[in-house]
């Protein structure tokens, strides 16, 4: 068995969920382990981008995961990046 850390975070509230899986999990089964879809019904793991620390898996169901690794699972933008720079530039001016 291996430890590792599940984690998702909302602008209210963020959650750290250590469990522990045999080695070899995917990311993905890690986050179905954590049950953290309970406290934030929201997550949707089949669709979700996840990362291990701050670095995007691209195939969480069948990347391994280490001892120590946290998976990061992310929401889902508002708004692009550039878009939002550009109307923060407009606001100044």
């Amino acid at each position: 068995m291996i430890r590792v850390e599940v984690a998702y975070a909302t602008p209210e509230r963020q959650e750290i969920r250590p469990v522990d899986v045999p080695e070899g999990t995917s990311a993905f089964d890690a986050v179905m382990a954590s049950d953290i879809q309970t406290l934030f019904p929201e997550i949707d793991a089949e669709s979700a981008d996840m990362g291990i620390f701050g670095k995007v898996i691209k195939a969480p169901r069948s990347h391994p995961l280490r001892a120590g690794d946290r998976v990061e699972i992310y929401r889902p933008l508002q708004i692009d990046p550039k878009q939002a720079r550009l109307n923060r530039a407009r606001k100044k001016s």
